[in-house]
């Protein structure tokens, strides 16, 4: 077995392969049917010798996890002098395809609620002595869109256990940064530590990246830039200023301001007054946070100088306010918006908010 899977190939005497579903830096990810148990799983395979040698740390490390916000490692297997590691298989794709895929930023509520499940992820695997090191968008998926019906932290490719020293010139890949075959991570996620002293770097590390995720979330910013010129400003630790959007709004600032500050103290220079993932987690349950529905609509028409209009939905028109719009432009006739729908009773039509203009 030298090349891609093709469907129906049978691994391990038990995983027959239904179709190739994704690929990422290092690894083909394949869905297959796990025949002796009837589960859907995912199966990923790398893409070359050299990511090959991630694969069985990946499963011994992630499989000391076990929380829901974290994609269950299910079994390692060798096959032909290939690696295969299988996982459980989560309906949808990573936050940067699911989520930022049709819009810049998310408005405070949707960034709330993935800041608590992403800490709580975190905090699961620190619990078991895990270190991520490499947390990023296209490492968290997202099952069910916007309405985020599932949210699990994956590819443990390059983590390694606190205490552990490992060869860091064998992990990494074409998303992950190695400056002088040592430093591993992906800008611009990554900890001033992971670039100055990647051998020692402690569970603040991913408390770091968790921070610059949602900086990114929420202002459709990424804190310190891209690229190498990143390099600088993370070991400075002055993220970014925020775009005016983010906190103008009366009917948005006290939720965006306590999510902005939160991430903000995740990205203190100084590992030491950094929030654990547990301290994290209480903090994000703390945010008041809607769960609504989220449906996708058309704005219909707009009126009285774009500060009011409705929205056509599958399930009649919707009111919305321009105070309601979370973001720097107004509405347009014609504008696709993603919103909550809230019922107001009586013969008046139901309320958007929040409302959040989709680019896509």
């Amino acid at each position: 077995m030298t090349g891609p899977l093709d469907a129906g190939d049978l691994l391990g005497g038990r995983y027959r392969v239904l179709n190739y579903h994704a690929e990422g830096g290092m690894q083909y990810v394949y869905a297959a049917i796990d025949e002796l148990t009837r589960r859907k799983v995912a199966l990923k395979t790398p893409k070359n010798n050299s990511a090959s040698k991630r694969f069985k740390r990946s499963a011994i490390v992630a499989a000391r996890v076990n929380h829901p916000n974290v994609a269950k490692t299910l079994d390692y297997l060798v096959e032909d002098e290939r690696r295969f590691l299988i996982e459980e298989f989560i309906e949808g794709a990573d936050l940067a395809k699911s989520l930022l895929g049709q819009v810049n930023f998310l408005d405070p509520y949707l960034c709330a609620r993935v800041f608590h499940h992403v800490a709580k992820g975190v905090a699961a695997a620190h619990h078991v002595g895990v270190v991520h090191r490499d947390l990023k968008p296209t490492n968290i998926m997202i099952g069910g869109g916007y309405n985020l019906t599932e949210l699990k932290v994956t590819d443990f490719g390059v983590a390694k256990l606190a205490g552990d020293v490992i060869d860091e010139a064998n992990a990494g890949g074409e998303q992950t940064l190695l400056l002088s075959a040592t430093a591993v991570g992906a800008l611009p996620y990554m900890a001033p530590e992971a670039i100055e002293a990647p051998r020692t770097i402690t569970t603040k590390a991913d408390i770091w990246s968790v921070g610059a995720m949602i900086f990114h979330l929420s202002t459709g910013v990424e804190p310190f830039g891209t690229g190498l010129l990143a390099v600088n400003k993370i070991l400075a630790a002055v993220p970014a200023e925020l775009p005016q959007f983010v906190t103008r709004n009366p009917q948005f600032h006290p939720l965006a301001a306590q999510v902005i500050d939160l991430a903000k103290s995740c990205m203190k220079r100084n590992p030491d007054e950094r929030p654990s993932a547990d301290e994290l987690v209480r903090s994000c349950g703390e945010l008041c946070y809607s769960s609504s529905l989220r449906e996708v609509g058309t704005v219909k028409r707009v009126q009285d100088h774009k500060q009011w209009g409705f929205i056509r939905s599958d399930n009649g028109d919707v009111f919305f306010h321009a105070n309601c719009v979370f973001g720097a432009a107004g509405l347009s006739a014609g504008d696709k918006v993603l919103f909550s729908k809230h019922e107001v009773g009586g013969n008046a039509a139901p309320r958007a908010y929040p409302v959040l203009k989709l680019t896509k």
